[in-house]
């Protein structure tokens, strides 16, 4: 495992670590706590593995895990899907990657400024690459400049979407963290990563607070309640596709409900 990726690995470990009461990891109450969560022996206990070998893991010192030994750090941390495969995916000791600007193959940019419905395209560090005039219209895109052309950025840091997410705005910002994480860390000490996140975090106090909950999250489509500025209240289901070429790429399409 990569030096960089020990180091998320550990850091996941410990948020859910501390997250677990004793209560949900079927353990009594032992002595009063001083921190939250479950202590380290507990959780080595819990998945069957000796407790130095588990303060290594957390540590982010030089260990391979199994993957028994993941799947059993995955039940007794009570990890969810997503959760558990991003557990997996950080252990991963040959991938070692290195982030690279995307660009939108032309076949792509014509299929989303075709398209009726609000579409954009993004890429792995969720830059915004691509749009329709849709998109413009609803997410106004088009007045972004290009250093500020980056979903989180505008999420966090523009104050019209504050706006048109409304009352809605936390949760959705709290979900893109938890998705954007999956990917975070997999690429967290590459320069472009860093200056994003460095970013997010002085600019937005809710951002900095939100991303050392280290939460994580799946999900490619859902629904959306947006205040357009003209048109008022609007509902959307958006989905998100891959594309087979670069599945770097991914293209969010708004359908009206």
């Amino acid at each position: 495992m990569p030096a960089s990726r020990r180091s998320e690995f550990g850091d996941f470990l410990r948020s859910r670590r501390e997250k677990l009461s004793p209560a949900s990891g079927r353990l009594g109450s032992g002595r009063r706590r001083r921190t939250p969560g479950l202590r380290r022996e507990e959780v080595a206990e819990l998945a069957g593995i000796g407790v130095d070998w588990y303060v290594r893991l957390e540590q982010g010192r030089t260990v391979s895990p199994s993957d028994a030994t993941l799947d059993a750090l995955a039940r007794a941390l009570r990890l969810g899907k997503a959760e558990a495969a991003h557990l997996r995916a950080l252990a991963r000791s040959n991938d070692q990657r290195t982030f690279a600007a995307e660009k939108v193959p032309p076949a792509i940019a014509r299929i989303v400024s075709d398209l009726g419905l609000p579409a954009y395209v993004t890429g792995r560090r969720w830059d915004i690459l691509a749009w329709n005039r849709a998109a413009a219209d609803l997410l106004g895109f088009d007045r972004l400049t290009e250093a500020d052309r980056n979903i989180l950025v505008f999420m966090f840091i523009d104050p019209e979407a504050r706006r048109l997410f409304g009352p809605a705005w936390e949760d959705e910002a709290r979900r893109m963290i938890a998705l954007f994480r999956a990917t975070h860390d997999l690429f967290a000490t590459d320069p472009p990563f860093v200056q994003l996140v460095e970013r997010l975090r002085s600019s937005s106090a809710e951002f900095a607070s939100w991303w050392i909950a280290h939460d994580v999250r799946g999900g490619a489509s859902g629904e959306k309640v947006l205040a357009h500025p003209q048109r008022g209240i609007q509902r959307y289901q958006y989905a998100t596709f891959q594309a087979n070429d670069d599945p770097s790429l991914k293209l969010s399409i708004y359908t009206p409900v």
